[in-house]
């Protein structure tokens, strides 16, 4: 039997993901005013709360997850000699895979009938999120995940992520920019565009000035380069911030009256290193 696995850094929203049946959620956990949570696909979040307290400073961590928790969400479907197909966020955004690779090389010693496979979609947020959506589509029509992967091989290069933080300090924290960069470009309004490349890293791919530019500029690169909308929708993504998602939306709608656009919140993780306000979009290319 095949068993498909995603994790909550993809955010796919919970109505979504309890829409085409998937069950088997890794919470991945984060830290505010002191507390750990872990996320659950927006099931107990709530958007605002989160980055108002972002907003008066309080500054969230994230962390990975030890082996242990690996081997509790996995040990079950070993045991049963199960085909497991995990849907991840890109390798390259967390050190939390190494502790994976531990508990699945133990699990799979000790329950050698078992099929485990990690799939990358080379992505977060819903740039990984939107692949798994399909992919847990065609596992319901009865897809092998050998085929599941073969479509997502494909289908995860056409899928662009590209987002805006407003707060360069964030990404400044990160260790994405100096803090000469991030001082001067706060007080220039700079909105940096930064991207998913195809090898699942975050590149800052150009720098405008002032918000309106930015989100304009966001959804005139939809318009001009979205394909099979009649297939797959248009993801606007936003950190407590939904007049902007709503006018990125109206100028896409106007250009494209048929575009299916679902707009949904940031959630704590990726808020965690992008900050309040910012602004995100989903969008299949070709």
């Amino acid at each position: 039997m095949s068993v498909l696995f995603i994790d909550t850094d993809c955010e796919l929203p919970y109505e979504r993901a309890e829409e085409v049946g998937i069950t088997n959620v890794i919470k991945m956990p984060y830290t505010i005013c002191g507390k750990e949570y872990f996320y659950d696909l927006g099931k107990t979040y709530n958007a605002k709360e989160f980055f108002t307290l972002v907003r008066q400073g309080n500054m969230p961590i994230t962390s990975g997850l030890n082996s242990e928790i690996y081997r509790e969400y996995f040990e079950p479907f070993f045991k049963l000699g199960e085909d497991i197909l995990y849907l991840s966020f890109s390798s390259q955004l967390s050190g939390t895979f190494k502790y994976l690779d531990i508990a699945i090389k133990d699990l799979s010693a000790q329950y050698p009938k078992a099929v485990f496979r990690r799939f990358d979609t080379k992505s977060i947020s819903m740039g990984a999120g939107l692949p798994i959506y399909v992919a847990a589509k065609m596992h319901n029509e009865g897809k092998t995940n050998d085929e599941i992967i073969d479509f997502l091989t494909g289908f995860i290069k056409r899928v662009r992520c590209v987002f805006s933080p407003s707060d360069l300090f964030h990404l400044k924290r990160g260790g994405r920019i100096s803090g000469a960069s991030a001082t001067f470009g706060t007080m220039l309004q700079i909105k940096p565009i930064i991207r998913v490349n195809t090898e699942g890293k975050l590149v800052n791919t150009a720098k405008i000035q002032g918000k309106n530019k930015m989100l304009n500029s966001l959804a005139d690169e939809v318009i001009q380069n979205v394909r099979d909308i009649d297939k797959y929708p248009i993801v606007v993504m936003d950190a407590d911030s939904k007049a902007d998602s709503i006018k990125i939306s109206d100028k896409i709608k106007a250009s494209i009256p048929d575009a299916d656009i679902w707009i949904y919140d940031i959630g704590p993780v990726i808020g965690t290193h992008c900050g309040a306000d910012t602004i995100g979009i989903i969008y299949v290319s070709d």
